[in-house]
């Protein structure tokens, strides 16, 4: 007997530290938890077992971390909530209980990775983890003072409810917890609403989805979503009214089955359910979800679809969306199948191809359609039409033919591509190559020298007749005067025009009078000459903005006109504002830029509201990445010499273009400094302006050390009327808070900055080592995107001069 007691006795105490982690509810302050892979993953669970609370490594790696709460007794680990969704924890860090914060989850250099300080309604005394999957924060009465049900992500368990104003979230991809592109929001207003929202702006998209609460015959608006104990999901509303959101013949006995209603990262809000019982087989599977059809549900006017640009959308039988290219294209990130399509075919120039037919063949799809891409109508029309016109036209990369005489032709990118069996049949041409070769035939090149070129053109005048000879010479001599005016009349434009090597396209005055309505509608007025909103039709209509030079200027508008035509038609940066053409009159000099939707980002910045902290680092970082382009990356040097918020531009998806290098003085590559006239703008001027000190990039540095001070802060380089004398000049302001160890003053109560206080240190030094008043003390673009980048550790900077910041508001 006592032989078998001592081993049975022997694996109890082994086992009982084990058993005990994983039966542990409750922890109190100063407990705490490591990230590893060698010991059990949780820090709690629930007392039946059902949930965990800690530590899972993320996918593909077993050195990240997310803190959260799973299923713990299913194979599959789902999780339900997440701590430190878009900050990955790495080995080794900690979560500690905190009186004053909470749950703190640290890495291990001590940096801060989240916190749930911000939902405390008091003191910390316990954390207490029940078996509804709700971790629960207390005080010494045992009253909740935090709680992940209300700390909302993409999910909600039973018995959990979703206040008015409150959202879920969905991920971006599966599994990535990052913030994804859909919204399930419960208004102030009593609806329930669901739409995507444009990444990294939140701008939110149309619902797709509206429970339209307020509309029903209801006496009064819904003021929760529940989620029972019995598997149903309802609106509660003022007077106790319960309105079905879920269908109510779909409830599923939690006795028997895991519940979870998600919204899933492809925008489709479903209630799952996975048995509880090892002998009952399957795992998750939908029992009910919203839309019914998220592929022709969710058109998104300003944006990508569900689908990545390019692709097609088409619905599961459970469904779940799934997303393909079409025949002869791919995806743009093979890892990334909800993601763009590229076609995997040259596309075709709209000069110089009169022989489509051969090149091109039509991919037939039915019932599909891609409905906010048409540029252009044509009806009445038949199929055969249709095809043709699609054919001839080379902005035509798709044409839909329904409704038995309409065609709508349509242009790359194609958005909101989805399958459609409403359209009854309908045809969609997709124009694509029948190879993969190059549009373009190679230039011949004929050396004056070539002496096979001599003997032909000897042997052709020897073998021919008198009458002929006289002919071809004739012919001969006309031609060389024709080339010899020609390469005259091409010099004469290279020094009075702007050169045409640039692919740029000559517009008349009246072409650009035409698409700016008269020149009536005024999108900014600069020292050079104001700006006008235009629209042309360059085979599809696309918008522009026409800048018209001032001509009582005219010495000064001809230097400008010819820097911006034969300069910046010869860049080209993802960052950079791209010049579509020119016009060049007797009187008028006006150019023709790509149209920026988003505005100036000054008028981005210095607005109510501070656009999120993640936006304004990759502004940052973009403005930066193009000054270096500038500075050393193009073929020829260019100081812009005003860099300001009002001359850098955001595109659709606010990524930040540098425009206006309307004051930029242009340097070879083998040059370093140029002395020039005083450019730029109060506030942003460097000294050697002042000074008559030899002009370099180091001026640009000098302005985007100010810019990147306005990016952090959302306020102006300069405000005289500020209450607080000391605040009124923002780079000396920065310097005395960085002095003081108060950078958090400069971002006032943001708390997405105040979170991330080291990337915060780091850029108000950045911009201290940038406004130096010697321009020897200053990084270069590069030295500064490397440190943007983590690349080259920033050094305490020394203190600016404030002689410089006088000068530059003289």
């Amino acid at each position: 007997m006592d032989s078998l007691f001592l081993p049975f006795l022997f694996c109890s105490m082994i086992l009982s530290p084990f058993v005990l982690a994983q039966t542990k509810s409750t922890i109190t302050i100063g407990d705490s938890y490591t990230a590893t892979t060698s010991t059990s993953p949780w820090l709690v669970s629930s007392p039946s077992g059902d949930f965990a609370f800690g530590f899972l490594p993320l996918e593909d790696t077993s050195n990240s971390f997310i803190l959260c709460i799973w299923y713990a007794k299913i194979s599959s680990k789902t999780i339900v909530w997440f701590a430190n969704k878009d900050k990955p924890a790495p080995k080794d860090s900690k979560v500690e209980l905190s009186a004053d914060d909470g749950l703190v989850l640290t890495s291990p250099t001590g940096d801060q990775l989240w916190t749930s300080s911000r939902g405390l309604s008091g003191r910390v005394s316990r954390g207490v983890f029940n078996d509804t999957g709700n971790f629960v924060l207390q005080d010494g009465g045992s009253s909740s003072v935090w709680e992940s049900f209300n700390d909302y992500r993409d999910a909600l368990l039973p018995y959990q409810t979703l206040e008015r104003g409150q959202k879920l979230s969905s991920r971006l991809k599966e599994n990535d917890f990052n913030l994804g592109r859909f919204e399930l929001f419960f208004q102030n207003d009593g609806n329930i609403v669901m739409h995507s929202i444009n990444l990294p702006s939140g701008y939110g998209n149309e619902n797709y989805y509206e429970t339209k609460t307020i509309e029903s015959n209801t006496s009064s608006a819904g003021i929760r979503l529940v989620f029972d104990g019995l598997g149903g999901l309802y609106i509660l509303t003022e007077n106790n009214e319960k309105l079905n959101f879920s269908d109510g013949s779909a409830r599923v006995s939690t006795t028997q089955f895991y519940l979870r209603a998600t919204l899933d990262f492809d925008g489709v809000f479903t209630l799952y359910k996975h048995p509880k019982e090892s002998s009952e087989s399957g795992g998750w599977t939908p029992v009910w979800s919203e839309p019914d059809n998220i592929c022709t549900a969710s058109t998104i006017d300003k944006g990508q679809g569900v689908c990545g640009y390019n692709s097609i959308c088409s619905i599961r039988d459970d469904k779940r969306p799934t997303c393909r290219c079409p025949k002869w294209y791919s995806l743009v990130d093979p890892n990334d199948p909800y993601g763009n399509c590229k076609p995997d075919f040259v596309q075709a120039a709209c000069a110089g191809d009169e022989s489509r037919k051969d090149l091109y063949d039509f991919e037939v799809l039915i019932d599909t359609d891609w409905p906010l891409s048409d540029y252009v109508l044509q009806k009445p029309f038949t199929e055969e039409l249709c095809r043709q016109s699609c054919m001839e036209d080379c902005m035509c990369s798709v044409a839909i033919f329904r409704l038995g005489d309409s065609c709508w032709k349509k242009k790359l990118p194609l958005s909101n591509g989805r399958v459609d069996n409403t359209l009854n049949g309908a045809k969609a041409f997709m124009k694509v190559r029948k190879d993969n070769s190059s549009l373009f035939n190679p230039p011949i090149i004929v050396k004056k020298d070539d002496r096979n070129t001599l003997i032909l053109v000897g042997t052709v005048l020897l073998s021919s007749s008198v009458f002929l000879n006289l002919v071809l010479v004739g012919a001969i001599c006309l031609g060389t005067s024709y080339v010899v005016q020609y390469k005259k009349k091409l010099r004469n434009v290279g020094k009075s025009d702007a050169t045409m090597a640039t692919n740029l396209r000559c517009f008349t005055y009246e072409e650009l009078e035409e698409a700016t309505n008269g020149f009536s509608k005024v999108l900014g007025k600069g020292a050079f000459g104001i700006v006008y909103e235009g629209v042309i039709n360059v085979g599809s209509v696309t918008c522009v903005a026409v800048k018209k030079l001032n001509t009582f200027l005219m010495e000064e508008v001809q230097k400008e006109f010819k820097n911006e035509v034969n300069v910046i038609g010869l860049t080209h940066h993802k960052n950079l504002v791209r010049l579509l053409g020119f016009c060049e009159t007797e009187s008028e000099r006006l150019l023709v830029y790509e149209f920026m939707r988003n505005g100036t980002l000054a008028s981005f910045l210095f607005n109510v509201e501070k656009p999120s902290w993640e936006l304004r680092l990759q502004i940052a970082n973009g403005v930066a990445r193009g000054l270096l382009y500038l500075h050393e990356e193009c073929s020829r040097q260019i100081i812009h010499c005003d860099i300001k918020p009002q001359n850098i531009l955001l595109d659709d998806y606010y990524i930040a273009r540098i425009s206006d290098f309307g004051l930029a003085k242009l340097l070879n590559m083998n040059q370093s400094r140029t002395n020039t006239a005083i450019r730029g703008t109060k506030g942003y001027v460097a000294l050697e302006w002042f000074k008559n000190m030899p002009i370099t990039a180091k001026v640009d540095v000098y302005s985007y050390g100010v810019l990147l001070l306005e990016i952090v802060s959302c306020r102006k380089s300069v405000e005289f009327d500020a209450e607080d004398e000391a605040k009124a000049i923002l780079t000396e302001w920065a310097y005395d808070c960085y002095c003081e160890g108060a950078i958090h003053d400069l971002v006032e109560d943001d708390e997405e900055a105040l979170d991330d206080m080291k990337t915060l240190e780091k850029l108000v030094m950045i911009s201290l080592w940038c406004v130096q008043e010697d321009p020897d003390l200053r990084p270069t673009m590069r030295n500064v995107t490397q440190m943007l980048e983590g690349v080259v550790e920033v050094q305490v900077p020394p203190c600016p001069s404030q002689i410089s910041i006088q000068y530059s508001l003289n």
